[in-house]
């Protein structure tokens, strides 16, 4: 029986083994704070790779020491933190799941504490680690410091670290990136009129508010070529009157596909505090209007937990790729779970555990 959860995917160069993918979710786990991965995340990865994923996009990794959320983030600034993902690349490889990372710079959400249950949150002091955040404008998040308005000069020099990440991502043998334009983070913030009040050449218009992540897209393109597949994460709504609409991000993922963007991860909120009506698949509504509205293929995230839920989705042709991000969590092995729920023989269940299976 064929299922489109296990057709496989072909963008550019890459084909994928099927479409239930692990989308990236920050470990806060970096133990030296210097932006390195650890055990920790070999174990995490591997157990989704082994579990059967079509591809895995690791963490939020910053382009700069300054675009982390947290101290324990993920860096992808310099060589050390590249060198140390090689293994964890490796290993996703041998296993059969494409190997994706998403590079990112949180702006005003940087330096806070990390979100791993020690009892404290909001913005770092200096004495603390903490670091002086960086915006669009300086309009605070509610409850976090007020950042600094970027320069243009500085603007064109996060264009650069993105582009520099990029480049260091395909060194390490990733497949695929993706460009973090979502969840109130700087990308993001510039995108939204509810925090980018400037009056120069990167704010006002929507095309200005877009132009800081079509710049960040033209550099990575020219560094990672034109086989390897560039992925941008946008959040449709900011499900906030005055702020980011449907019909605002289809426009947006237009100009991404005439430049090159080859698939858009569509996630929603988190730029403002705001009421979002969260229930199973709240979000897929807007990658599939996404996906209609621009014509570019979409993934779609957001309370996805049952195989026929999944299945659902892309018959009704809703998105291409289902991200299951918290299920992962739950369960590392839900893709050969979710091909046995449907019917479906695959060939690539671990060896070592397939009297598991019988």
């Amino acid at each position: 029986m064929s299922n489109l959860l296990f057709e496989p995917l072909t963008l550019r160069g890459v084909t994928f083994r099927n479409r239930a993918w692990v989308p990236p979710m920050c470990q806060y786990s970096a133990d030296h704070l210097d932006g390195v991965v650890t055990p920790w995340h070999f174990v995490h990865y591997g157990s989704m790779a082994k579990g059967g994923a079509g591809a895995i996009i690791v963490e939020a990794a910053g382009v700069t020491p300054e675009g982390r959320i947290s101290p324990r983030d993920l860096g992808m600034w310099n060589d050390e933190q590249r060198d140390a993902l090689v293994p964890i690349v490796d290993f996703m490889h041998s296993q059969g799941a494409a190997a994706g990372i998403q590079l990112a710079h949180a702006g005003r959400k940087a330096s806070t504490y990390p979100d791993l249950g020690y009892g404290n949150e909001g913005s770092l002091s200096e004495s603390e680690g903490g670091w002086e955040t960086l915006a669009p404008s300086a309009v605070a998040f509610p409850g976090l410091n007020t950042p600094r308005e970027l320069t243009e000069a500085e603007i064109g020099e996060t264009v650069t670290a993105f582009a520099d990440s990029a480049r260091r991502s395909m060194e390490a043998g990733f497949d695929f990136v993706e460009i973090h334009g979502a969840h109130g983070y700087l990308l993001h913030e510039f995108l939204s009129p509810l925090s980018n009040t400037r009056s120069d050449s990167y704010g006002g218009t929507p095309e200005n508010r877009a132009r800081f992540l079509l710049e960040v897209v033209d550099a990575t393109r020219a560094e990672v070529g034109e086989d390897v597949p560039v992925l941008v994460r946008l959040s449709a709504t900011d499900w906030t009157e005055g702020g980011l609409t449907l019909d605002d991000t289809a426009q947006l993922s237009g100009w991404l596909k005439d430049h090159g963007v080859d698939l858009v991860d569509v996630s929603t909120g988190a730029n403002v505090v705001a009421k979002i009506p969260v229930g199973p698949g709240y979000q897929t509504s807007f990658a599939a209007g996404i996906r209609k509205q621009a014509d570019i293929p979409t993934a779609a995230v957001g309370l996805i937990t049952e195989p026929f839920q999944a299945e659902h989705i892309l018959a009704t042709e809703q998105a291409d790729v289902i991200l299951l991000g918290r299920e992962s969590l739950r369960d590392p092995n839900f893709p050969i779970r979710a091909a046995a729920a449907l019917r479906h023989e695959i060939d690539y269940k671990p060896t070592q555990y397939l009297r598991a299976h019988k």
